[in-house]
């Protein structure tokens, strides 16, 4: 249960000692590259402070799980630690009153797995007493440990709803019954003993919530097995739902931010047929809707709160190219402190993460496409910030790429965006080129941040291009279904526009290009390769999807809904023949190298074999890594280090970029 001494000293050193990063190093364009720095876990993930600003909280990533450490801010010292077993993750964390913090748990069965919330709530207090399990499928259990306090066993999930800022014994949370399409429950429960009881049923399946400033649960959006959302609203706890918006109807969905401090508007996020998602103002008294924000390209990407007991919607940061924010009203004080942070920290993403009660103290996250992520304590009364911690102090940003947010046009006139990053120090002229498009695939979209993979391959001398094709997230409703059924056919057609813009911009040397992704982006990875035989020298996917028909079968047991999504999204199965990656393989005439795990969940290692398998058929050059005990992505670090210099390795020999320095430091 309690984290091995030594990773709790990396972080309690770093915490008392401070920034101490690394000495930066000399230009080494081309000379091999340490893999083990870019490979190497985050000291940790997110912090908090506690409310009385006694305590942080923090959670820290070992190899293949994710615990939660607490520590003392006058002492420097650990007063509580918590982790679970293999695969699993102490997702997210709220302090729920002065010294006690809930926990709620994740799954991933690698590292490329999106973490799946498991339902789990833990609770401990600042100092390590009373770790209880209050809700979830492993209550009955003792794999944590004897100090975890039992309770009876439910076949139910908990999702927290409100953490009840004015009473510290109890929060809101989401109910979800273990059944294929559960009609889910708000109740109230207690923080030390886990009793619950009911305060909202809805009429709707798979439902979250959303309360008032009062705590009264007041919305309940939920989706059936058509996947149409719902939303309903009450006026008072006992009321009856009513229906405001179907997307069956309305064709747009929307879902609540918040309400505003007098309980009398609800900000809604809304989707148009056209164009990005804008925010508006919801009158509960009268229903009617009136426009709050919406911006020209892109959809809100993250709420910026009240700091005080309301936590009400006041702005907004947006994803347009790079990180900016908005306010609903500029003189509000969260706005004035947010413009103060950004012109301190100019040109880096600057996120409140958490505040003291009395507005004091606030932890500040400060990151960049160069940086992994920096923690300050900002002091409202001095109008100071002390820095806390780094995410990777062996990381000097100066060393690191930056990288360039890119528009272009694809065959069919759609707007498409992206990123473009250049080696440091990099030569004018045409460069080699890695393709990277992204996983996923719907819904998600590369940003401006730190990414430890581009920042590898940038290392190793290589421009890196990141597309936002159709179906990605960030870009409106239409946008978004523009993706859906194009596995294989328009969005493919995307990756080789933006591969042969870069081409046509001078930036691209046509003779130097390989395309390589994960998960989505291994599939696509293969059928550029098969699809564009002359565009691309090489090819590389890991922990793939490359046979559609078998990944439809395989999602269809997972229930009606899910058959529902394959059909409107992948297609039917009988429509997936011939769009597979396996039935392409004879259409591939450069290396390939393959990489996945036994255990994979997300993506079976079947799909490798039989793309490997098919390759060999074809006669293509191809190579394969696979690891039986590993997952969707690579969790051990050894792995990882072996996996990124096979890669660079393969690039190396194909387009000319360095290797990786062997384990004693040379070439």
């Amino acid at each position: 249960m309690v984290y091995a001494r030594s990773l709790v000293f990396v972080l309690l050193s770093a915490v008392a000692g401070g920034y101490a990063p690394s000495l930066a190093a000399e230009d080494t364009a081309l000379a091999a590259v340490d893999v083990s720095e870019f490979v190497r876990r985050d000291t940790f993930k997110n912090i908090k402070i506690s409310p009385t600003g006694e305590y942080l909280a923090a959670t820290v990533p070992r190899d293949d799980h994710t615990g939660l450490v607490i520590i003392s801010r006058a002492t420097g010292k650990s007063t509580a630690a918590f982790s679970l077993g293999k695969n699993t993750h102490v997702e997210q964390f709220t302090w729920v009153n002065d010294d006690r913090v809930l926990m709620s748990m994740s799954e991933a069965s690698g590292e490329r797995a999106e973490p799946r919330l498991t339902g789990e709530l833990f609770a401990v207090d600042a100092d390590g007493d009373r770790l209880v399990n209050l809700v979830g499928y492993r209550v009955e259990g003792d794999s944590t440990g004897s100090r975890i306090r039992r309770r009876e066993a439910e076949r139910v999930a908990a999702y927290l709803v409100d953490d009840l800022p004015n009473d510290d014994q109890h929060v809101i949370v989401a109910i979800w019954p273990f059944t294929e399409e559960p009609f889910a429950r708000a109740e109230r429960m207690d923080v030390y003993t886990g009793r619950r009881s009911t305060v909202a049923r809805v009429p709707v399946e798979r439902a979250t919530f959303t309360t008032d400033n009062q705590g009264v649960v007041r919305f309940a959006r939920g989706t059936g097995v058509d996947n149409f959302s719902k939303l309903y609203y009450r006026a008072e706890e006992r009321d009856e739902w009513r229906l405001v918006n179907d997307e069956s109807q309305t064709g747009q969905f929307e879902f609540v931010l918040g309400f505003s401090p007098d309980d009398q508007l609800a900000y809604l996020q809304t989707e148009y047929p056209e164009g990005p998602d804008g925010v508006v103002a919801f009158d509960v008294g009268t229903g009617e809707r009136k426009p709050v924000f919406r911006d020209d390209d892109v959809d809100p990407w993250r709420v910026i709160r009240e700091t005080g007991a309301s936590h009400a919607p006041v702005g907004l940061a947006l994803m347009d190219g790079t990180p900016r924010t908005v306010f609903f009203d500029d003189a509000a004080a969260e706005a004035r402190l947010q413009r103060t942070l950004e012109a301190a920290f100019e040109g880096q993403a600057v996120l409140v993460t958490s505040t003291t009660k009395d507005g004091g103290l606030s932890l500040v996250q400060v990151s960049a496409d160069t940086n992994a992520g920096d923690f300050f304590l900002f002091d409202r009364e001095t109008m100071g910030a002390s820095r806390v911690i780094s995410r990777r102090e062996w990381l000097w940003p100066e060393d690191m790429a930056t990288m360039e947010p890119i528009r272009l046009e694809a065959r069919d006139g759609l707007e498409l965006d992206g990123y473009l990053t250049r080696p440091r120090g990099a030569p004018e002229g045409r460069l080699p080129l890695v393709v990277l498009p992204h996983g996923g695939p719907f819904g998600v979209f590369d940003t401006w941040s730190f990414s430890d993979e581009v920042q590898l391959l940038a290392r190793a001398g290589y421009a890196v291009l990141q597309v936002n094709f159709r179906g990605s997230g960030n870009r409106g409703r239409a946008f978004y279904q523009a993706g859906a059924r194009q596995w294989g056919l328009a969005m493919q057609d995307d990756v080789t526009d933006a591969t042969r813009w870069a081409i046509e911009q001078g930036i691209a040397d046509p003779e130097r290009i390989c395309i390589y992704g994960a998960s989505y982006g291994a599939y696509a990875a293969l059928v550029g390769a098969a699809r564009e035989p002359d565009l691309y020298q090489c090819a590389a996917g890991y922990v793939g999807v490359y046979d559609l028909q078998r990944m439809y079968r395989d999602d269809s047991r997972r229930g009606k809904s899910s058959v529902t999504w394959l059909n409107d999204w992948l297609g039917d199965e009988d429509s997936l023949a011939g769009r597979s990656a396996t039935d392409m393989a004879d259409r591939i005439k450069v290396p390939v190298f393959l990489a996945a795990g036994g255990e994979d969940e997300v993506a079976p290692v079947e799909h490798t074999e039989a793309m490997a398998a098919a390759l060999q058929r074809a006669e293509v050059p191809v190579e394969t890594l696979i690891y039986p005990t590993e997952g969707h992505g690579f969790y051990d670090e050894q792995r990882r280090i072996e996996y990124y210099t096979r890669l660079l390795d393969f690039l190396a020999r194909h387009l000319g970029g360095a290797r990786a320095k062997a384990a004693g430091g040379g070439e």
